[in-house]
């Protein structure tokens, strides 16, 4: 049914997702945010999955019926969310607020082990650190010690919170105006 789905304006509808909340209208996650296309919101609409909280201007539309794409949707059924989040390469980032920990660069970024993997360092949160390819090279495989490179902040496991907290510095490049309701809700109000 959905292939048979057509755009009633001319924008294209992959410009549309949908900001996906907890049936505690918190978001399923933050970084990445929790968004899905225009397909998988409708589909989890018809699924009796989520509400619609609110919908894009634009509609589609088959030859029987007609539907507003939703701008925001929220799980009937609430996800607890993990504690501890994964060991991603972007999620080191976060946690290292996406700087080389020995120079403080932004750019040309990769990962390096303080114990060095070829003596037995391990890949984990607490002995890799974000770094850029030119302190990364000139690091080598040698000890943090060995190299006088101290990272200006010493790996650790974060929580989801932390990582939230990080994230707020890097909002993600398109945020719809009727989401801003929905993130944040834990910010310091204005007096």
């Amino acid at each position: 049914m959905l292939s048979e789905l057509n755009l009633s304006v001319n924008q294209h509808p992959d410009s549309c997702p949908a900001l996906v909340l907890n049936a505690d209208f918190r978001p399923l996650s933050y970084y990445p945010l929790s968004l899905w296309s225009w397909q998988d919101a409708i589909k989890a609409v018809f699924l009796d999955r989520v509400n619609i909280v609110s919908s894009y201007d634009k509609a589609v539309h088959s030859p029987s019926f007609e539907i507003k794409l939703p701008s925001i949707v929220c799980l009937k059924n609430y996800v607890k969310p993990p504690l501890w989040p994964a060991f991603t390469r972007f999620n080191l980032f976060l946690r290292d607020r996406f700087s080389c920990q020995y120079c403080g660069v932004s750019s040309d970024l990769t990962f390096d082990h303080l114990l060095p993997r070829s003596k037995g360092g391990q890949t984990t949160w607490e002995n890799v650190v974000t770094a850029c390819s030119k302190c990364n090279l000139r690091k080598s495989n040698h000890l943090y010690q060995e190299a006088n490179m101290k990272p200006s902040q010493w790996p650790y496991k974060p929580n989801v919170h932390e990582l939230h907290k990080n994230g707020r510095l890097f909002p993600p490049n398109f945020l719809h105006d009727g989401w801003m309701d929905y993130l944040y809700w834990d910010s310091e109000l204005e007096a």
